[in-house]
């Protein structure tokens, strides 16, 4: 964690960096396409992976050990779950909706009633029989009273789920089992993000549920070290700071992976690489750069594969602060940043400026008509004008005898380290005062709940549907007093309508309102870099399922 107020030494050399980072950019050209990049001498292989016949070992950051896929609150906990539990209904590589432990399933006319069928056997990995009652034990123990974890079920709006929450139910009443491969699902208002909200990770009434009573799930945490699930590996054996061990699945339901063994081995950006170098590990991620493009290059067994990230990086407003609430100041912090210089220094040639809330690989991205807010310092000055801030004496915008100084909260992370200088220079060139606090991610969000911030930088998770790029947009939504009627009307309509068709020109529309009235400032997008092993083939990562999607077809490589 860094010191809240960074010393003018840092800041200089930080500078520097910038400016060397900049000045490199024009001579090192984009190498390497979106896709899997072959390996080039399969024959580099380290003797130390050649010598695994029978395990494949991938990187990852330090997990919590909170082996559940409804109660984790660590991202990394999340990749190894999804190793362990199957859904119900998954992403295909372009984010279309595509079964897994589902055959089939069918809307009604009204769009509020869902009605899904499984697959033939399915059992969990215990051989124990998985069923249409173990869905319905899942979405109720979700609005259990006591579920205290990250995954918000009311954005289904079953029917009957508040009820239940509130105790006046004994049972969930939108939840009707048919049979035993048959659930029948009713919500109270249709929406395009349901489906995939019902459609997780399904457990085992049997042995999560073994003694539920509503309102007391303490018993569920003595399991988040003992996952049973149905997914493509076993889990074994968690050692902190070290590796997690599965081993393959007899019973899952696409066949046993053809690879017996996998570990994710606990790796960080000061070890992967040379981990993957020497062969410790088959598989990790990198930063998409162009020095780590060519070190892996170098290496010859790397198969490269980059492609583009659903998220976008932001710095969110204060709508509750009497300045932000001005939408020209607004307009103004995004035409006075230079946000392609930003870019250009931390992605160097891997990444593009945002200017819509999606990122460009989702189908209902607009690759034109939305104002690109392109670097205009002069035009911010104008706007500030306009909404009354003049200059005072020491060259700081000053209203109503109040100066424009902003706070920016902020966490130690590479985009962090490029953004705050950049925005601190560009600010006080058009007379605003910005004062950056980087504080570590607990403290920020402890910080951002008192409303004692004007600024905010952070990225969205994954997105997996267009709704979840805007959904906090909404006057309900908002942690940041954000309210458009406009906006509120765009997001329920364009989530409201299942056909994608009909969607793309509500969320364009959207787009436009939004960029009239921005929420945030869109920083950017990104690439993602990972390689694995020509000793292995099968991986094919991608953002909406990340390496464990391909994890069941990986084998050794001929």
């Amino acid at each position: 964690m860094l010191h809240r107020s960074i010393q003018s030494a840092s800041r200089l050399a930080l500078a520097s960096l910038i400016s060397a980072a900049l000045l490199s950019l024009p001579a090192r050209a984009v190498t390497l396409n979106q896709g899997i990049t072959p390996a080039s001498d399969p024959s580099q292989i380290p003797a130390a992976a050649q010598l695994r016949k029978d395990t494949i070992v991938a990187g990852i950051s330090e997990p919590q050990g909170i082996f559940n896929p409804y109660f984790f609150t660590n991202g990394w906990d999340e990749n190894v779950t999804n190793v362990i539990f199957a859904r119900l209904i998954g992403w295909d590589s372009q984010g279309k909706l595509v079964p897994e432990l589902a055959e089939s399933w069918s809307v009604s006319t009204d769009h509020q009633t869902y009605t899904i069928k499984l697959k033939p056997n399915l059992v969990y990995s215990d051989g124990t029989p998985l069923t249409a009652e173990d869905i319905a034990f899942t979405l109720t123990l979700l609005y259990d009273p006591a579920y205290d974890g990250e995954f918000d079920i009311t954005l289904a709006h079953i029917a009957g789920g508040e009820e239940y929450k509130a105790g006046k139910a004994q049972t969930v009443s939108g939840l009707k089992v048919i049979d035993p491969r048959t659930i029948s699902i009713t919500t109270t208002e249709p929406g395009a993000t349901t489906l995939a909200t019902i459609g997780g990770p399904v457990l085992s009434k049997a042995y999560y549920g073994k003694g539920y009573q509503p309102g007391k799930l303490d018993y569920l945490r003595t399991l988040h070290g003992k996952p049973l699930g149905n997914g493509p590996y076993i889990y074994e054996k968690y050692i902190p700071g070290q590796e997690i061990r599965f081993h393959a699945n007899p019973n899952y339901f696409a066949g046993k992976p053809p690879i017996e063994r996998f570990i994710y081995r606990v790796t960080n950006p000061a070890t992967n690489f040379q981990l993957f170098q020497t062969g410790e590990t088959d598989y990790d991620s990198f930063t998409s750069k162009p020095d780590d493009i060519e070190q892996l290059q170098l290496l010859g067994f790397a198969n490269i594969n980059l492609y583009g990230s659903s998220d976008y990086s932001l710095i969110g407003f204060n709508h509750k602060r009497p300045a932000l609430q001005d939408v020209k100041v607004r307009q103004a912090l995004i035409y006075g940043l230079d946000r392609q210089k930003l870019i250009g220094v931390v992605y160097q040639g891997y990444g593009k400026v945002a200017n819509e809330p999606i990122a460009p690989i989702s189908w209902a991205y607009d690759p034109q008509g939305i104002n690109d807010y392109a670097y205009n310092p002069g035009k911010a000055k104008q706007l500030l004008d306009q909404a009354g801030w003049k200059v005072g004496p020491d060259g700081i915008r000053v209203k109503n005898g109040q100066k424009l100084e902003l706070t920016l909260l902020a966490v130690k992370k590479q985009l962090n380290d490029a953004l705050l200088p950049i925005a601190k220079e560009n600010y006080r060139q058009i007379g605003i005062l910005l004062r950056p606090e980087v504080l570590d991610f607990n403290a920020l969000l402890a910080r951002q709940k008192t409303g004692n911030f004007d600024l905010v930088s952070y990225s969205t998770s994954t997105l997996n549907d267009p709704h979840d790029g805007v959904r906090d947009f909404q006057t309900r939504e908002s942690k940041l007093g954000y309210s458009n009627p406009e906006v509120d009307k765009l997001v329920e309509q364009a989530n409201a309508t299942l056909d994608n068709d009909q969607r793309k020109p509500l969320y364009h529309h959207l787009y436009q309102v939004l960029a009239e009235d921005p929420p945030v400032i869109l920083l950017g997008y990104r690439s993602i870099l990972s390689a694995s092993s020509a000793r292995v083939t099968g991986f094919k990562p991608d953002i909406y399922n990340g390496l464990v999607g391909s994890l069941p077809q990986v084998r050794l490589a001929k």
